[in-house]
């Protein structure tokens, strides 16, 4: 008997289309047709199947700051009041971080979530420790910190509210519009140095954003949210990130549409594709770019001196060769002719209040 394999269909609302096997998966399974009418299943024919719900659990955790020394990243300090992102966006390098709870890097990253419910009273008391040396701090490193869930959860607000009472520089990287809900928050800390926001815009094009990035806001609703930001004095930019060769070729026009928006600050990087996340964006293009799924992977490899990835330092954010410095010679040009400065935002480490956080003001 010859095995049918269920042909893949997108998920509405969802970045991808099956549970992808993590790494340390012993076995791995495939849905397959038994002759039992596993292929109809009540499903039209090119109707999309149905997306599975998002479940929300939580954990209390044993350390809020986490700690890199990455040597191409702009910070050693992070914090991520989830794990997982409801957003969906297919392209996410933190993707395969769900491996370790032995949960899918696929669906179960955009579907089963976990909350952090004692971050900021963990954080607080990190910050009050004699030994703590104030640093920027990056808040959504491997997670957005105003995905859906923060609606109801609020760790992302309670943050805030933390590093603004001990006067802690911030920064963010957001797709999500619910930032402005924290406005009240962030607009002081903006005033004095204190924050910055960057808002992510990977393309102008609704229909590509939608399959891309499927419970991110919509692009002109991220236009709306750096004018919102920049107007209330927050510094603001954005990050036209991921470039992905022939697919999101709009990055002059997302720069040119920010910039009016209020941004000041741009950067960029290309596309990653660590373990798990390769297959997963190889299946993405078959599903919605099969005409030109080949062209874009050779890209990608011509980045990637000829491999799907390639973790190094000095390369994993940019690229190699011809590809890469063309990416790199639009963004500049474009910043330039627009008036972006590409240095992050100098926020003022001098305030940093600890003893405020124990209710006491500062006694000098």
């Amino acid at each position: 008997m010859t095995e049918v394999r269920l042909p893949l269909t997108a998920l509405k609302g969802r970045g991808v289309a099956q549970r992808q096997p993590h790494r340390f998966e012993r076995d791995q399974r495939a849905a397959f047709d038994d002759g039992w009418g596993t292929l109809d299943n009540g499903q039209a024919e090119g109707e999309e199947a149905a997306a599975p719900a998002t479940q929300v659990t939580w954990e209390d955790c044993k350390s809020a700051i986490t700690r890199n020394d990455s040597p191409d990243i702009g910070f050693n300090l992070g914090l991520n009041p989830y794990r997982g992102c409801e957003h969906g966006c297919v392209y996410c390098y933190a993707r395969p971080s769900h491996s370790y709870l032995n949960l899918s890097p696929g669906l179960d990253f955009e579907t089963k979530l976990v909350a952090k419910r004692n971050i900021a009273t963990v954080l607080r008391q990190e910050l009050m420790r004699p030994g703590f040396v104030p640093e920027l701090v990056a808040v959504g490193t491997v997670t957005d910190a105003y995905q859906p869930i923060e609606r109801e959860w609020r760790l992302s607000r309670a943050l805030l509210d933390v590093l603004g009472t001990a006067q802690l520089p911030m920064a963010m990287v957001t797709k999500g519009s619910g930032v402005e809900r924290d406005l009240d928050l962030l607009a002081p800390l903006g005033q004095q140095r204190l924050a910055a926001v960057y808002v992510t815009i990977t393309t102008l094009d609704p229909k590509l954003a939608r399959i891309l990035e499927p419970r991110a806001a919509a692009p002109h609703r991220r236009l709306r949210t750096i004018r919102t930001l920049s107007e209330a004095g927050v510094p603001t930019g954005v990050s036209v990130s991921p470039q992905i060769p022939f697919i999101n070729d709009d990055m002059e026009q997302v720069l040119e549409a920010a910039y009016e928006a209020g941004a000041r600050r741009a950067f960029y990087q290309v596309l990653r594709l660590p373990w798990e996340l390769s297959p997963m964006f190889r299946q993405w293009l078959e599903l919605h770019y099969p005409d030109r799924a080949a062209r874009v992977m050779g890209r990608v490899q011509d980045l990637r001196g000829g491999k799907d990835y390639d973790a190094d330092f000095a390369t994993r954010m940019k690229g190699q060769g011809i590809w890469a410095d063309l990416i790199r010679q639009r963004f500049v040009k474009a910043c330039e002719r627009l008036g972006f400065n590409r240095e992050r935002e100098p926020l003022d480490l001098s305030r940093f209040r600890p003893a405020a956080l124990r209710g006491q003001g500062d006694l000098f």
